[in-house]
């Protein structure tokens, strides 16, 4: 028999508000918000005072690594990771191994997320230059959307076609995500570094080698295409204060044709990390300057960036140990992004409304999800709470990653996340987790 909850006390957070209230959940579902809810008997009552209560993060967009990479990681670890970090929800990427470039391999990883995911689910058909009949057959009602990589992140899976391009960006209604960095750029400026070093080239020259200029060619390309036909375009991980320029704030998210991510750690570390963290925070997009630091968080705060994800692309340790040019690019962070952006809310950088709404509300409405990423009667109960003033350090002991480390070993964070509800479900509770259900497969109101 399924349990009802009633959480009372909650400093609750949702559509730009907060405030204090009751919030009953039943079966699935958000049954009843209050100021005050009167037990009738039935409910496991948890107290949240001096706790927030926020809608679940949907992230839209992690790499899991199943199949075919499990060594570095898999569905049910990083979904678990994820939860434990209040992301109830993810949409996940194509370069898994083999591609999710047919619809039949992509619903083999739908098979294996209704089994072992610990989060809801949806995940991503991936394009190339030679599957646009295929993709043209993705149902827009049960999978997120399409991505494309314009830089060379996923060897065959880079679309460098431009006639391909074109009628991918013309043939299709569905969101259309891309990783923008300039293929040409990148080659050039990696061979004129592999003269100088070899493949042992400091990992700080790593923003100069996938530049400002790779990544604000490419975004501004594939930006000039989907205006010239149409598309639905959703720019992922956006790294220059210089690419910012290229969206707008002045209608509504929902009207928007062409949107914009920020990830976690382009708001977190700077170029002047590279010495201490070494490969641990090489990602693609690069990690750059201070000053492109601040330029995405001033576009984030004033609505140009219409979303905040994790881009959790887990490694080993080993993998990452290798020199430059065999060391992998990514880093695992669903364990710890919600928090990480309760401590800017804590130094004033960020409200809690805003990141609510670029972590939970905005990912449902860019991809249209359907009753989810809302504290609201009638919706999936996907929510969390979070305690503001419970400090923790991160370190190997407490990682969750199936890689067994993070970019934020040695951080003390000074907020936790206790519950985490999933469909109505408690999946995380201080530590310990629900190992009997498991999250749905996301819809999609199109």
């Amino acid at each position: 028999m399924k349990k009802s909850y009633l959480i009372q006390n909650a400093k609750i957070v949702n559509e730009n508000q907060v405030f204090t209230g009751d919030v009953l959940v039943k079966d699935e579902f958000i049954a009843k918000i209050a100021e005050s809810i009167t037990p009738s008997g039935d409910e496991i009552i948890i107290d949240a005072k001096g706790k927030y209560l926020i809608p679940g993060m949907i992230d839209d967009q992690v790499h899991f690594r199943e199949p075919g990479l499990t060594h570095k990681a898999n569905i049910a670890t990083e979904s678990k990771a994820a939860v434990a970090g209040g992301i109830t929800s993810f949409i996940e990427m194509p370069n898994t191994s083999p591609q999710a470039t047919t619809q039949e391999l992509l619903e083999d990883k739908f098979e294996i997320a209704s089994k072992t995911s610990y989060a809801n689910y949806s995940f991503m058909f991936g394009g190339t230059n030679d599957n646009l009949e295929e993709l043209l057959k993705t149902n827009p009602r049960n999978v997120a959307g399409i991505k494309l990589f314009l830089g060379s992140s996923t060897g065959n899976m880079l679309v460098d076609n431009e006639e391909v391009l074109e009628k991918i960006f013309s043939s299709t209604d569905l969101v259309i995500s891309v990783h923008c960095e300039d293929e040409g750029t990148i080659r050039k400026n990696t061979a004129e570094f592999k003269e100088k070093y070899g493949d042992d080239i400091p990992v700080k020259f790593h923003p100069i080698i996938r530049s400002e200029e790779a990544c604000y060619l490419s975004s501004s390309k594939a930006i000039e295409l989907a205006k010239k036909t149409g598309a639905r375009l959703h720019v992922f991980h956006l790294s220059t204060a210089k690419e910012t320029e290229l969206f707008r704030n002045d209608i509504p998210l929902k009207d928007k044709k062409i949107t914009a991510e920020v990830c976690i750690h382009h708001l977190w570390f700077t170029d002047a990390d590279y010495d201490r963290k070494g490969t641990h925070i090489k990602w693609n997009p690069a990690v750059k300057t201070q000053q492109d630091k601040d330029g995405l968080w001033k576009a984030l705060l004033d609505d140009r960036i219409d979303v905040i994800a994790t881009d959790h692309a887990p490694h080993t340790l080993e993998e990452k140990a290798n020199v430059y040019t065999k060391a992998p690019s990514g880093g695992p962070l669903v364990q710890h992004a919600v928090v990480a952006l309760f401590e800017k809310v804590k130094e004033g950088v960020i409200s809690i409304e805003k990141v609510v709404e670029k972590m939970c509300h905005n990912p449902a409405i860019l991809f249209q999800v359907e009753k989810r990423g809302y504290i609201k009667e009638g919706y999936y109960a996907d929510i969390v709470l979070v305690d503001p003033n419970d400090p923790w350090e991160v370190s190997r002991d407490n990682v969750l990653y199936k890689c067994g480390w993070s970019p934020f070993e040695g951080v003390t964070l000074s907020s936790k996340i206790t519950h985490t509800f999933i469909n109505g479900n408690l999946m995380y509770d201080n530590g310990v987790f629900n190992e009997e259900i498991k999250g749905k497969r996301l819809l999609f109101e199109r």
